[in-house]
Formats: C-alpha cells, sequence, structure tokens
C-alpha cells in the first residue's frame, strides 16, 4: 500500500501544475488543525523555532539527548534561520509556512525558500509524531481505521518500517490520509503529503541526521524503535478526527 505513485497523472497534469491550479486553499485544507498555529510567524514576520514538546532528553534511549541536541538545535534551527534570510523583502515575508510551501513547490529558482521552508514544517510535525511512551495500540477508532485500511496493526507497522528503511536517501516515511483511507507514503528530501494533496497525520524523519549518532547506517534499528516505542498515537488521531 506504500504509495509511489509518479510525479505526472493519468490526465497529463504534474503534481506541481495541480498544486498550482488548486491553489493555496486546498493544501491548506490537509493541514492538521493542531499545526496551523505552530507553522505562523511571529508578530514581526519572522519564523521562530518552535519549542519540544518534550525535554531533549525525553525519548531516551531510542532517540538520545545528543542525537536531539544537534537534530533540533542544530539541523531544525538552520531551517528556520535560512528560510528567515531568504524571504527577507520578498513576498513570502509575512505569509505562513503552508502559503510559502504552496507558492514555491516545483519552481526551480525558488528551491531554497521551498526547502527551507518544508523542513521547518516537517520538523515541527516530526517532533509531534513522537512522545516519551509512545507506541503500542492507537486509540481504538484509529486502530479500526487502520486494521480496515492494512488487514492488521502489525501489518501496518510492517508497511511504516519498509517506507522509512526504503526511502533512499534523505527523506520522510508518513502515516496518511488519502482519500478518505489511510495509507504509507514515502517522500524525499523536504517533501511532505501536503504537496501531493494528502493529509499528513504522523511522520518519521530518515534523514541521517535523525539518527546516525545513535544507530551510525542502522536505519531499520532507528525505524523499528519510533514504531514501537515513540510513536505518538494521540496526536495521529487528533489529525485523522480533524478531517
Amino acid at each position: 500500500m506504500t504509495d509511489n505513485t509518479p510525479n505526472q497523472s493519468s490526465a497529463g497534469m504534474s503534481r506541481r501544475d495541480m498544486l498550482s491550479v488548486a491553489g493555496q486553499a486546498a493544501l491548506m485544507a490537509a493541514v492538521p488543525i493542531s499545526m496551523k498555529v505552530a507553522s505562523a510567524a511571529d508578530a514581526s514576520g519572522a519564523f521562530t523555532l518552535p519549542p519540544l514538546p518534550y525535554a531533549e532528553n525525553a525519548l531516551d534511549p531510542v532517540i538520545s539527548a545528543n542525537t536531539m541536541s544537534f537534530h533540533y538545535g542544530k539541523h531544525h534551527k538552520a531551517y528556520v534561520d535560512n528560510l528567515n534570510k531568504a524571504i527577507a523583502g520578498t513576498e513570502f515575508a509575512g505569509q505562513s509556512l503552508e502559503q510559502i510551501i504552496a507558492a514555491t513547490y516545483g519552481k526551480p529558482e525558488r528551491t531554497g525558500i521551498y526547502n527551507n521552508a518544508a523542513q521547518d514544517w516537517n520538523h515541527t510535525f516530526y517532533w509531534k509524531s513522537l512522545k516519551p511512551g509512545g507506541g503500542g495500540d492507537p486509540p481504538a477508532a484509529l486502530k479500526q481505521k487502520l486494521e480496515a485500511a492494512f488487514g492488521s496493526l502489525d501489518a501496518f507497522r510492517k508497511e511504516l518500517a519498509t517506507a522509512a528503511t526504503t526511502q533512499f536517501g534523505s527523506g520522510w516515511a508518513w502515516l496518511v490520509l488519502d482519500g478518505g483511507k489511510l495509507a504509507v507514503q514515502k517522500t524525499g528530501n523536504a517533501d511532505s503529503p501536503l504537496v501531493l494533496g494528502k493529509k499528513p497525520l504522523l511522520t518519521i524523519d530518515v534523514w541521517e541526521h535523525a539518527y546516525y549518532l545513535d544507530y551510525q547506517n542502522r536505519r531499520p534499528d532507528y525505524a523499528s524503535g519510533v514504531i514501537d516505542k515513540l510513536l505518538n498515537w494521540d496526536f495521529a488521531a487528533e489529525n485523522l478526527a480533524s478531517a
């Protein structure tokens, strides 16, 4: 069920064109309610690094405080800082992350802005997708939908782990709502289901900086640890309920 749909639709229209035609309203409709405030700029129009939902050491031993210090404090902060520099004095200053993502997706001359805006959004979503003492079984309503879509909860876990481990190079593995049905999606680099017209429910970051200090090249061990012990099912259920 992993979605590897190419960027060309059956009608011959690229996904970039589809997003352009659909406009920002369609992308905003796919944004989880819980993310809209978190992705807003401050009163000055500049983006700020959102606070973590937990302490840097709270995800030990699956994700160490050392990894969190670099991943959140260095990498995520750099996306925010670089975005603010890139949009200063442009038409994007004062816009939301979602508006910037929609307006710059697929435009080579705006790649730097798009990458930093999308990575800021993705990382904020990722932190919320995890919680200390997570994993286990999701709430009953979400579990029922997962079983309907994947056959069983174990089958879903296997498919999400496969997406996380087989994403070539940097990227993300997602649980999404796609046309009313749950599905697993993997995206490369800064892309997310938002630009593909799907609603993200939770994600796993599979860029090397997310796990290399703890796991070196053992990405499957990292993915399994996150799925079994850290996934924030309450966050996913909240996002599904808002659909």
